[in-house]
């Protein structure tokens, strides 16, 4: 069922569908991110009582959106409408394209813990706002970043894309996987006190502190 639809200039078109939301937002038409922002605040308060916990899939330019305002579209989303789980979709994505970094394709936003005995599977990058619990498994075609401890299993990169890293505030998983290759955390039960990330170098899979600057 469609909940709300806006023809005027394409700007912004809001749809249901067995998922969830589906939000088409143009960013040609608006002069800047905050402007989008407002317009869209305006849209998704009509219905909000509609959307608590459901899923939202923007699709959009996401080349126009940095890494700062993406944090304050999920903050709104999260926080204001109580979203559940928010998908950024590249709006000129093609399917046999192959994924190959944060700001490409699909991104799954997760603010949650993932249990024990629960699977996450995705085709793009996955971010846990939460743990990945021992028992838990995470499977991403692309990046997997933890904003929270990896105890569980992430297998980063599952279609083949050996650029892809793992991330997490507090890497503490006993296997992680980028790709084809797989590797056992050591046996020094040393446990980070700093963010890790693990990526493919040389053919193995190296950690190593996560530093703002360095462009992984």
């Amino acid at each position: 069922m469609e909940v709300h639809t806006d023809m005027v200039n394409n700007k912004i078109i809001i749809k249901g569908n067995k998922d969830g939301l589906n939000a088409v937002i143009n960013m040609n038409h608006f002069r800047d991110f905050d402007d989008m922002l407002d317009e869209l605040i305006i849209k998704l308060s009509k219905g909000k009582r509609f959307y608590k916990g459901c899923d939202l899939t923007i699709t959009t330019q996401l080349k126009h959106i940095s890494e700062r305002n993406m944090r304050r579209f999920k903050d709104v989303l999260f926080d204001e409408f109580l979203i559940k789980d928010c998908i950024f979709e590249d709006i000129k994505e093609t399917s046999n394209k192959v994924f190959s970094g944060i700001y490409e394709g699909r991104t799954k936003f997760l603010r949650k813990t993932v249990r024990s005995g629960q699977v996450i599977e995705y085709s793009g990058n996955v971010v846990i706002v939460g743990d990945i619990n021992p028992g838990a498994e995470v499977h991403a075609a692309g990046n997997i970043i933890v904003l929270g401890s990896l105890k569980g299993f992430a297998h980063a990169g599952c279609n083949g894309n050996d650029r892809a890293i793992i991330a997490a505030f507090s890497m503490q998983a006993q296997i992680i996987q980028i790709s084809d290759i797989m590797t056992r955390a050591p046996e020094d039960d040393i446990k980070p006190v700093y963010p890790e990330v693990a990526k493919i170098k040389n053919g193995n899979i190296i950690v190593e502190p996560y530093l703002p600057n360095k462009y992984y």
